[in-house]
C-alpha cells in the first residue's frame, strides 16, 4: 500500500459479509429435491405447472402429521394429470370405500327414479313403516337421501360398540342389517334435523333391492343389484375393479363396504362432474338428479343426496367443516369415506383428485389443506 492510499475501514471489509449474513438468516429454507418417483407421478400436460404439481402431491405423500397418504390420482378434464403409489399399492389395489359407498347408493337411487320405480316425495317404501298410526310413514326418499329421515341414531358412539353402525354392521344387526335399521323409532320429526347415518344408506340400498326384485332370497336380491349396477353404472364407466359388499339377506352394505382402484374411483368422480354423463357421452344418470345431489339440503347446507357439498356451515368453528369452503369454489363436492378416503369434484375447475389412505380425525384438517394445495394450482373457468 503506498502512503497515498487510505486503508480501508472495519466497517467496509464487513460490510458484504453482513449483507450475506443477512441473506442468509432471512432466505427460506432450500427445497429437497423432488424424487424420480414425484416428478413421474405428473403427465407432461397436466394442467398445472408440472414441478409445483408434484410437489404438492409428494407433499400428500411425505408431510409430517397428514397420516398415510397411499394412492393419489388427478384427472383433469377427462384426462390422467397424475396418479401416484405408495410402495406396497399400485393401480390394481381395490381400496375400501368405506362411506364414499354412500354417494354410489345415491347414484343407484336416481337411476331407479330415472326408470320409474322409486319416487323421490312419496312415503319410503319400508313396508314395517305402513302400519296404521305409524310416523315413520311420514318419512320419504328424500328425506332418506338427505340424511334426515328422524330416526333414532347415533354414528359414532363412546364405547364403540354403543354406536348405531356398529350394532348395525357387525353385532346385532349383522344378518339382516337393513331390517335392524328399519327398526329404529323415531326421535325427531322427519325432514326436521339432519343427522349422518349409514344406517339410512343401507335402508335405501333395501329399496333398491326391492325395486328390482320380489324374490326375498338373499341370493336373487344379491345378483339383481349387482347386475344392475354392473350393466347402468360400472360397465359403462369401465370401472372395472369395482366390488360391492352385500350382508347375509343380499342387501347391499350400500352405507361403507365397496372395494375400487383409485383410477375407478377417479371415474365415478369424473361422471359426476359431468353430471351424469360417461366419457363417450351415454347420459348414466339424469343430470337433473346429479344437480339434487349437490344441492343443499334444507337441513344441511354442507350435505346433498348421499353427497358433502364445500358450502360454508353457518357458526361453525374452524376445522369442523368436512372440507375446506375457503379454499375452493362453493361447487366442489365430495364423496367422503373413513380415516381419510376422498374423491374431491371441484366442476367449475374441471378436477377430480382422489386421495385414499389413513389418516386420524387429528390428521385429516391438515392432510385436508394439502389437498386444497392441490386443487388451487388449477384456476377457474
Amino acid at each position: 500500500m503506498t502512503p497515498s492510499q487510505t486503508p480501508p475501514s472495519r466497517a467496509a471489509v464487513l460490510a458484504p459479509a453482513l449483507l450475506m449474513l443477512a441473506a442468509c438468516g432471512t432466505a427460506p429454507p432450500a427445497e429437497i429435491p423432488l424424487s424420480d418417483a414425484a416428478l413421474a407421478a405428473v403427465t407432461a400436460d397436466a394442467g398445472a405447472p408440472k414441478d409445483q404439481l408434484a410437489r404438492q402431491i409428494d407433499d400428500l405423500f411425505t408431510g409430517e402429521g397428514l397420516g398415510e397418504t397411499r394412492a393419489v390420482v388427478v384427472m383433469v378434464d377427462g384426462d390422467l394429470a397424475a396418479e401416484r403409489y405408495a410402495p406396497g399399492y399400485d393401480a390394481d389395489t381395490r381400496f375400501i370405500s368405506w362411506s364414499m359407498a354412500k354417494t354410489v347408493t345415491g347414484v343407484l337411487i336416481g337411476m331407479l327414479a330415472a326408470d320409474g320405480l322409486l319416487a323421490l316425495d312419496e312415503p319410503a317404501p319400508v313396508s314395517l313403516w305402513q302400519r296404521p298410526g305409524d310416523p315413520r310413514a311420514e318419512i320419504t326418499l328424500r328425506h332418506l337421501l338427505q340424511m334426515r329421515s328422524g330416526l333414532r341414531h347415533t354414528e359414532a358412539g363412546d364405547p364403540p360398540y354403543e354406536s348405531s353402525e356398529v350394532r348395525m354392521l357387525f353385532l346385532d344387526g349383522r344378518d339382516n342389517m337393513a331390517r335392524w335399521a328399519e327398526e329404529q323409532p323415531l326421535e325427531a320429526e322427519p325432514g326436521k334435523t339432519f343427522e349422518y347415518s349409514s344406517n339410512t344408506s343401507v335402508i335405501l340400498a333395501d329399496i333398491a333391492a326391492r325395486a328390482l326384485t320380489d324374490s326375498a332370497d338373499p341370493e336373487a336380491r344379491r345378483k339383481a343389484v349387482a347386475n344392475y349396477l354392473q350393466e347402468r353404472l360400472f360397465g359403462p364407466l369401465g370401472m372395472t375393479s369395482m366390488v360391492p359388499e352385500f350382508d347375509a339377506s343380499g342387501t347391499l352394505i350400500g352405507g361403507s363396504l365397496m372395494h375400487a382402484s383409485a383410477r375407478d374411483w377417479a371415474k365415478l368422480g369424473e361422471m359426476l362432474r359431468r353430471k351424469g354423463r360417461a366419457p363417450g357421452g351415454e347420459q348414466l344418470v339424469p343430470s337433473r338428479w346429479v344437480e339434487a345431489m349437490v344441492t343443499p339440503s334444507p337441513a344441511s347446507p354442507h350435505y346433498g343426496f348421499q353427497t358433502w357439498l364445500n358450502r360454508p356451515i353457518p357458526g361453525a368453528e374452524v376445522g369442523e367443516h368436512p372440507l375446506f369452503p375457503d379454499r375452493a369454489p362453493d361447487s366442489l363436492f365430495s364423496l367422503i369415506g373413513h380415516m381419510g378416503q376422498y374423491v374431491l369434484v371441484s366442476p367449475s375447475q374441471r378436477v377430480t383428485l382422489v386421495r385414499l389412505g389413513h389418516s386420524d380425525s387429528a390428521q385429516r384438517p391438515p392432510m385436508l389443506q394439502q389437498a386444497a394445495d392441490v386443487l388451487e394450482l388449477y384456476p377457474e373457468i
